[in-house]
């Protein structure tokens, strides 16, 4: 049965993913009158790689989720395999949490949303935004947007939800932000990923998830990426590799295969069947690499705003911290111009570490630089100790450590040479 569009609404959210439904969490219990807008009906699969690095666990444990959570697997760290080492690296700590997880985003996303309804927000499933009403010219404030949905016959209805602010959460490809004037900027380092599911016999409650820094290709060679393989707890793991690139050294690697040859060369290991469930993949602009990410009363959030680390991937833990900024700054009237207030907040939040890290992952993309580096880096425990806390960006605010004042440091260097800083 087709859902009945609300007229209107104080926060319009595009998008029932992590930072969406964060977004309408918070801006809920703000007080905020919100509707959550998604194209698909829910529960639904998304492309991800499912780990929950102690960042996002600290902001799932901030929404309440923390029994919820702990239901399903707790891992300690990272079991680090390449270059003939295998290295245990736990979890940090410090201010964020210690502990990290694994949950399919069918379920994921699912209860998130289940969690905005019960704060307040009115879910619209199976309707796609597909415009926008301005208030003046093309750089105007959105007035409404234009909604989509398959009619009782199936045939498309639109119709037209009308608001005050408008938060989008609609993914890497972030169609309504491409309407807004988003555009992504592909000089910078940018990944090529996939993931499948895949039952296992010896690691399904594995207490570490696995990644392999040394990724080889079909001839033995090694490839700018890496593969992972993290316990759902369940008797499956979640299977997948990735490939960093950019618009200088393109991906020159298909992803799918890539990922039946890993679950080859560690099947044995890791007690793998046979079958590959559910591939799919993506492409990912990463650290801050998109412009046009505010208007007047408007903000890209998440994947949309290409917040996903550059070093791992991972997009989780800055969509559901984007969804709870931006709501706080919403929450405080709606007379304030986004347009600058926003970039300068996610470039405040994420510019210096998200710019030295996609300065890094950049040099994974030089032929044979991966090959040369990386036997010298997994002989160092304390190195890849230091590197899998700046990797996952498992830095927060508080920390005032040396390792944290380092990559701070190098994150500043880093935006000062810049061509293009995240965001702009």
């Amino acid at each position: 049965m087709t859902q009945t569009l609300p007229e209107q609404t104080d926060v319009l959210v595009v998008g029932a993913g992590p930072a969406g439904s964060a977004a309408a969490t918070w801006a809920a219990r703000h007080g905020l009158d919100v509707v959550l807008l998604d194209a698909a009906t829910f529960p639904r699969d998304k492309t991800c790689g499912d780990g929950l690095t102690p960042r996002a666990v600290g902001e799932l444990v901030r929404l309440g989720l923390e029994d919820w959570l702990r239901t399903h697997p707790v891992n300690l760290g990272l079991r680090a395999h390449g270059f003939g080492q295998t290295l245990l690296l736990p979890w940090p700590g410090g201010s964020l949490p210690n502990w990290g997880s694994a949950v399919a985003r069918t379920e994921l996303d699912d209860r998130l949303r289940t969690l905005a309804v019960s704060a307040g927000a009115v879910a619209v499933d199976g309707a796609r935004a597909v415009g926008v009403r301005r208030a003046a010219g093309d750089r105007g404030a959105v007035t409404a947007v234009v909604v989509e949905q398959a009619g009782e016959d199936g045939t498309p209805q639109r119709g037209e939800i009308r608001c005050r602010r408008l938060v989008v959460a609609d993914g890497v490809r972030s169609p309504l932000g491409k309407q807004l004037g988003r555009e992504w900027h592909r000089d910078t380092v940018y990944g090529v990923a996939g993931r499948s599911y895949v039952s296992s016999a010896t690691h399904a409650d594995d207490p570490w998830i696995s990644s392999h820094l040394e990724l080889r290709g079909a001839d033995g060679e090694v490839l700018s990426g890496y593969g992972w393989i993290f316990p759902l707890g369940d008797g499956e793991v979640n299977l997948g590799a990735g490939t960093l690139a950019t618009a200088k050294r393109p991906a020159d690697v298909a992803i799918r295969p890539l990922m039946g040859l890993y679950a080859d060369q560690q099947r044995e290991a890791f007690g793998l069947g046979d079958e590959l469930r559910m591939p799919a993949s993506a492409l990912l602009p990463m650290g801050g690499a998109v412009s046009g990410v505010s208007g007047p009363n408007w903000a890209l959030i998440g994947d949309a705003a290409a917040c996903v680390n550059p070093l791992n991937g991972e997009g989780i833990d800055y969509g559901l911290e984007t969804g709870r900024m931006v709501a706080d700054l919403l929450a405080q009237g709606t007379h304030r111009d986004l347009t600058d207030v926003w970039r300068e907040q996610l470039v405040a939040h994420y510019g210096e570490s998200f710019s030295v890290a996609r300065r890094l992952a950049g040099l994974v993309t030089v032929p044979g630089l991966l090959a040369r580096l990386g036997p010298v880096g997994m002989r160092s425990r304390l190195g890849m100790t230091l590197a899998l806390r700046w990797m996952g960006n498992l830095v927060d605010d508080e920390d005032r450590d040396l390792a944290a004042r380092l990559w701070r440091g190098a994150g500043r260097l880093s935006m000062a040479r810049d061509a293009r800083a995240p965001f702009a």
